[in-house]
């Protein structure tokens, strides 16, 4: 091929990308969060709520609270500023002055909650240590176990999805949902002591609502089992379509629990089970091998 062939060949191809009739609703103009700078930023949230675990040197005690505030300054930092582009990019007409001061004002309220993040994050560890007879030690936990690195994730996201922030919550579990293969929506609420056991294709919807002491095994769904529509046929947001799980109840792999229901407290839902309708507490359902003489569905 020629060298005017090829030149115009890369200029009919550039002319076609940069067509504005082919960007529309594909283009950010204005700022945008990163995602280096989010990954930056949970990595720096882990490495203050579990010092020496996460982060680039290890934490010595005599020097923990010097440790702690240079990382929490940066973390401010970053948060504020991720917070400011994506809030210019979704309110482009608003004033960029009020838009930072709000931005500043969020970054500071996560700030505040670190502390009881990591309180119900060491819930998480106890949960995930007591439930698996082969985790050793909460370091194995802590460093090794998926559960902590999504759950970390997404109860960092919930707190900014609390807040208001766009976009950037579901960007931070979705950084999860690839480093671990666990998805959770950062507009679920999960209570204490939670554990996800191996992990791998958990799929946990927005609009979830997970007690106490709750335990799911890997390839569990707690997922939608409609999408009712509007007058011109788009899907209706923002209703509560995804189930409810009380305090205590234990789903085992690859079960999944559809619509909102209620799978009431104590109760147990076997593997490979399909559920659709509420489960009344302290009650069990799993699938009936042919040999098994119990009631089982």
């Amino acid at each position: 091929m020629s060298n005017s062939s090829t030149e115009h060949i890369l200029t009919q191809t550039i002319d076609a990308l940069a067509d504005p009739s082919s960007l529309e609703g594909l283009i950010c103009g204005r700022s945008f969060p990163s995602w280096p700078v989010l990954e930056e930023i949970v990595q720096l949230a882990r490495a203050v709520i579990f010092p020496g675990y996460y982060g680039k040197s290890s934490v010595d005690p005599n020097t923990l609270r010097f440790h702690i505030g240079v990382t929490v300054e940066q973390l401010h930092h970053l948060l504020e500023q991720q917070t400011r582009d994506v809030l210019c990019a979704a309110r482009p007409d608003d004033a960029v002055s009020a838009l930072r001061r709000e931005a500043k004002d969020k970054a500071m309220q996560l700030i505040a909650r670190l502390p009881e993040l990591r309180r119900r994050l060491a819930t998480d560890v106890d949960a995930a240590y007591l439930g698996d007879p082969a985790a050793k030690s909460f370091a194995e936990i802590i460093s090794c176990y998926p559960t902590i690195k999504a759950l970390s994730n997404y109860r960092i996201a919930h707190e900014l999805y609390l807040l208001g922030v766009p976009l950037i919550p579901r960007m931070m579990t979705e950084m999860a949902h690839s480093e671990t293969g666990i998805d959770i929506h950062p507009g679920a609420t999960i209570g204490d002591h939670f554990a996800i056991d191996h992990g791998t294709g958990v799929v946990i919807g927005e609009t979830c609502r997970i007690g106490r002491n709750v335990k799911l095994y890997q390839g569990v769904t707690l997922g939608a089992r409609s999408f009712p529509l509007d007058d011109q046929g788009n899907p209706i947001k923002g209703i509560d379509r995804h189930p409810i799980l009380e305090d205590n109840v234990v789903v085992y792999a690859n079960a999944t629990i559809l619509g909102r229901i209620t799978i009431g407290e104590g109760c147990v839902v076997g593997a490979n089970t399909w559920v659709m309708h509420d489960m009344a507490p302290q009650t069990s359902k799993y699938i009936k091998n042919k040999d098994d003489n119990n009631n089982g569905i």
